[in-house]
């Protein structure tokens, strides 16, 4: 159903591909936007458990496109070096396909926005709760279950790890 990698020697490990999701900071969410149209819009999250989650206003583009289809698919950029001497770049990405869900269960809200403000601020974890209690009402959590994810990187990020 998914596309293999032309470029196998490329491809990282699911370790390594899981790595970059950990890593990142953000990604670009793609969902099926107006008139067809794709749209794409970078979002903070976290991954865990073979899912993405990130937090949205209740009512927008990503959310009207994710109504109408639910297949998306989240980019992460973990390394994106220009070397201009080469004419070439030296990324590791990694991209995950999969179904969107909006959360309406108020603990499993409650638990992934919790998992979202520690991954940003853990050095603030005492005052996480009042915040979360502060803007719940105004928030949406999505949840992607990933159905294929994979990694990717430059030939000599490849070449120097053989070494």
């Amino acid at each position: 159903m998914f596309r293999e990698m032309r470029r196998k020697n490329q491809l990282l490990s699911m370790e390594d591909t899981i790595a970059v999701m950990e890593r990142g900071t953000n990604g670009i969410l793609a969902v099926s936007g107006d008139d067809d149209y794709p749209y794409a819009v970078p979002m903070s999250y976290i991954y865990t458990n073979n899912k993405i989650y990130f937090h949205c206003a209740k009512s927008g583009h990503k959310l009207d496109g994710i109504k109408k289809n639910a297949k998306v698919s989240f980019c992460v950029v973990d390394q994106d070096q220009n070397v201009p001497e080469k004419y070439t770049t030296y990324f590791r990405s990694a991209i995950a396909f999969g179904q969107a869900r909006i959360l309406e269960d108020p603990a499993e809200i409650r638990e992934a926005i919790t998992a979202i403000a520690l991954k940003y601020s853990p050095d603030y974890a005492e005052g996480i709760p009042a915040e979360i209690n502060s803007s719940l009402a105004a928030l949406c959590i999505v949840e992607i279950s990933i159905d294929h994810l994979t990694g990717k990187e430059a030939i000599e990020l490849v070449r120097a790890r053989q070494k």
